[in-house]
């Protein structure tokens, strides 16, 4: 029987919340195939209430009225949705671009790389002791990046001198900060090696602060813990101690001296060399921005292939949305759905024969595919029916939004709208346009408004106590004065209001 006592959720240790058990279903690089879909949907029709999320990480959720029962929790395993190792399911953290190996902007395909760990973490159950946010991300080079998410180990992959290795990023920062480069180039075919390694003294060291006791066994360090602790360079001498053959002899900022010119400078040091500065504000905006442009129709790298990104409404699904999805993915693309970090999907493989036909059944199901719909970009955390440190129902405020900004204006740009129930930003991490978020000690539901860039992590506070009945009028009166009064269709909703 599935436990239900979890901090961080997982499918074999589950939390409870106001709106029932909530299960997370970790999905090496957001893959999930169709037979996958139609072992899921039985469990949430018979368990659940209808309904699926995605999250920000590319994974899935579920609510059930009851723990599931063993014979649910083994079928997982048996479709792969579950690690058939369950002291390792919670590690399969691993992120990837959704347009991984289907992008002709990308400089490798990363799937390969995601099926090589998944099976390392298979043959090595000692890892358990890891904290089950320890997370991986493969980035290809793809036109749609996630070099910037939040991970604790990157890999990005980067051409020098006509040769393909992967730059090491790690998450030195705090919680939600994007990880940074430390200047280390790992060969393709050391990747794996490398990896594990970087794994393997980050066990010892949780096996060690175990041992004294610094932490729990509910709560073992995260990877950042270990960096403030010991520094990078201890880190990282360690690790080459492990490798079978040594790294190219690159320390932070070697990079720098490169013939890397495709390589955008996403960080910078600190005065201590630890890389930790988060994105600047330009880049961040622009990295935003790309965020939703593999929303729509998009061709492939393979030869009159194309896929769609499609609009998940606050990345919520109901069982009938996703039978139709996974059965337009066998119809006509190749099986499988490609879940997003951006809390939606894309269907690949699609014959350009095939385009209206598909793009019509997704209207069909109540979805979308247009970046400029307002829901295309808008991020809304569980709330108080999901979680305890909630203050306001934020999906329901959240739709309201949406569902009034859909009435009355045409966005011509996505416009990136964050609720949040409280201050910890579980659903974004990173800055948006417009955040609101909610404030405990009132007797109704309000918000903070926030817009742009300012001292908080959310933006410019422009309203400290806002009713949330009244949000709807009030973000839509801020899109109207920006599409009215911007310099011209080039600048963007932060530049306008930051001005």
């Amino acid at each position: 029987m599935q436990s239900t006592t979890a901090i961080c959720p997982s499918l074999f240790n589950a939390t409870t919340a106001q709106d029932g058990i909530l299960s997370r279903i970790r999905l090496p690089a957001g893959l999930i195939t169709s037979t996958q879909c139609e072992a899921l949907l039985q469990v949430v029709n018979q368990f659940g209430n209808g309904e699926i999320q995605i999250t920000n990480r590319a994974n899935l959720q579920i609510r059930t009225s009851q723990a599931l029962p063993e014979e649910v929790l083994l079928d997982f395993q048996d479709y792969g949705l579950a690690s058939s190792t369950q002291s390792t399911d919670g590690l399969r953290n691993m992120m990837a671009s959704p347009s991984a190996g289907i992008d002709a902007h990308a400089k490798i395909n990363t799937i390969p790389l995601f099926k090589a760990w998944n099976f390392y973490l298979l043959q090595h159950p000692e890892l358990a002791i890891l904290s089950n946010k320890f997370s991986v991300c493969f980035d290809g080079g793809e036109a749609i990046r996630v070099s910037d998410r939040p991970n604790d180990i990157c890999l990005v992959a980067v051409e020098v001198n006509q040769e393909i290795y992967f730059d090491l990023y790690l998450g030195l920062g705090d919680r939600g900060d994007s990880p940074a480069s430390v200047g280390v180039l790992i060969p393709q075919n050391q990747v794996l090696e490398v990896l594990a390694a970087l794994t393997e003294v980050y066990r010892e060291y949780t096996q060690q602060q175990l041992e004294q006791k610094t932490y729990s066994r509910s709560r073992p360090p995260r990877l950042r813990e270990l960096l403030h602790d010991w520094g990078v360079e201890k880190y990282l001498d360690l690790v080459e101690e492990k490798l079978r053959s040594p790294l190219p002899p690159l320390k932070r900022g070697a990079l720098d001296n490169l013939n890397n010119k495709n390589k955008v400078p996403l960080f910078k040091g600190d005065a201590e060399g630890r890389g930790i500065t988060p994105l600047n504000e330009v880049i961040s905006s622009h990295l935003e921005r790309e965020s939703f442009q593999h929303l729509g129709i998009h061709s492939q790298k393979q030869s009159g292939l194309f896929y769609i990104g499609v609009v998940v409404p606050l990345g919520r699904l109901t069982s009938q949305q996703l039978t139709g999805l996974s059965n337009l993915a066998k119809q006509y693309g190749c099986g499988a759905l490609r879940l997003t970090p951006w809390q939606n999907l894309l269907i690949t493989d699609i014959a350009e024969a095939d385009l209206e036909q598909v793009t019509q059944e997704i209207l069909n199901l109540g979805l979308y595919i247009s970046a400029n719909h307002p829901y295309a970009a808008i991020a809304a955390c569980s709330g108080y029916k999901g979680c305890k440190s909630a203050h306001t129902d934020t999906q329901s405020d959240a739709k309201k939004i949406a569902t009034y900004l859909e009435s009355c204006i045409q966005l011509d740009q996505p416009i990136n709208i964050h609720v949040s129930g409280c201050e910890k930003s579980c659903a974004q991490h990173q800055p948006s346009d417009i955040a609101v978020v909610g404030m405990g000690g009132t007797n109704t539901e309000t918000y903070r408004v926030y817009v742009g860039d300012g001292d908080s992590n959310f933006g410019r506070e422009i309203y400290t106590e806002y009713d949330a009945k009244n949000l709807p009028a009030l973000i839509e009166q801020l899109l109207q004065k920006y599409q009215n009064q911007r310099r011209d269709s080039t600048q963007t909703f932060r530049e306008f209001v930051n001005n």
